[in-house]
């Protein structure tokens, strides 16, 4: 069994046209890649998410990102 918490963050940075950006974790401050593959609904910058966190290429990235509404 595999336990995946979700975090709550804000996009610092996001470009459509390059399909990444980054996300802010509100507890820790700690930076993660998001890439658009990892998206679950469009992100823009300034937006409060909900992210995983999961092991990418280069290390943590947010995956399963979806805005809070």
């Amino acid at each position: 069994i595999i336990f995946i918490t979700m975090k709550n963050g804000t996009v610092k940075f996001f470009n459509e046209s390059k399909g990444f950006g980054f996300v802010i974790d509100d507890a820790d401050n700690q930076e993660y890649f998001v890439h658009v593959t990892g998206l679950i609904d469009e992100i823009n910058e300034g937006d409060k998410v909900e992210f995983a966190v999961t092991n990418g290429d280069k290390g943590l990235q947010a995956e399963d990102v979806s805005p809070i509404k």
